[in-house]
């Protein structure tokens, strides 16, 4: 008989989660059952080209989770901040006693030809989406060696972990890191009963993509400053299935599960939600 996932008992900590994919997975996992530390930097990031979220986004996803009943913590963390992970990591196992699930999450992206691309856009974006999520995850590990109840790591790679695709070589370039540092993870913490797993979202309907002129004008060229709508036809013929963009919750059903005693003897892989993206 099927039964709901669900991760009852569990802590999750989950960096991006002002808004779109991270507030979606600390959504899902509350829903599931678990308590969840929420941080995310809420500040600008000079290369970007779309709007970064704010403090009240995070809050918000903060009360989000709270309407579900469950506890949370809510943090303005820069992942690229080894010391400001160090004291929310020790929070959370103060007040939750200790982490159980880590989406590693957070992640940036600079479009452009790659020897185009400014140094500070190719170190900003590897210093967040690779060592950003190098960093979240050794912060959290030694406590949850010691806590000796096991847990899952969750990295958010993308289609861009397994593919080379122009005008994205940064964000490619750490992507694959990610992907890497994923398997070599798997190996590491297995004998200490800790699953290290990605998922491969393709386009999802968040705001690095909704409100990036840069990235959509990859299937529009033709505007200025294209819309999401301007680039449905583009974005539609990525995958093998008839659909332009997922939603964030989508991507999270793949995270729960990863994160939930049904995965328990899975790690060391990648789940794609990405409409037959890479396999087009």
């Amino acid at each position: 008989m099927r039964t709901p996932i669900s991760v009852p008992g569990k802590v999750a900590l989950i960096s991006g989660a002002a808004r779109g994919q991270g507030r979606a997975h600390a959504l899902t996992l509350a829903a599931a059952g678990a308590d969840i530390v929420a941080i995310d930097s809420c500040a600008p990031i000079p290369s970007a080209e779309y709007p970064m979220p704010a403090p009240e986004d995070l809050r918000r996803t903060g009360k989000a989770v709270e309407e579900l009943d469950r506890r949370v913590l809510t943090r303005q963390v820069d992942i690229r901040d080894q010391t400001a992970l160090e004291a929310v990591v020790a929070d959370a196992v103060t007040e939750f006693g200790g982490i159980d699930i880590v989406c590693a999450n957070a992640a940036i992206v600079s479009v452009g030809r790659s020897w185009e691309l400014t140094d500070e856009q190719w170190q900003l974006t590897l210093d967040v989406d690779l060592t950003g999520t190098w960093r979240t995850v050794k912060t959290v590990i030694p406590s949850m060696i010691e806590r000796g109840r096991g847990g899952s790591i969750i990295m958010t790679a993308s289609v861009a972990g397994t593919q080379g695709m122009p005008n994205l070589g940064a964000y490619v370039a750490a992507k694959h890191g990610v992907m890497g540092l994923m398997k070599t993870m798997a190996n590491e913490l297995g004998p200490f009963g800790i699953r290290v797993n990605a998922v491969q979202p393709g386009v999802v309907r968040t705001p690095i993509v909704e409100h990036n002129p840069s990235l959509l004008g990859l299937f529009r060229p033709d505007l200025p400053a294209p819309t999401l709508a301007d680039a449905e036809e583009g974005l539609r013929s990525i995958g093998s299935l008839p659909v332009a963009w997922l939603e964030p919750d989508e991507v999270s059903a793949a995270v729960l599960y990863l994160a939930s005693d049904a995965a328990r003897h899975v790690t060391g892989i990648s789940i794609p939600v990405d409409a037959g993206a890479i396999t087009r």
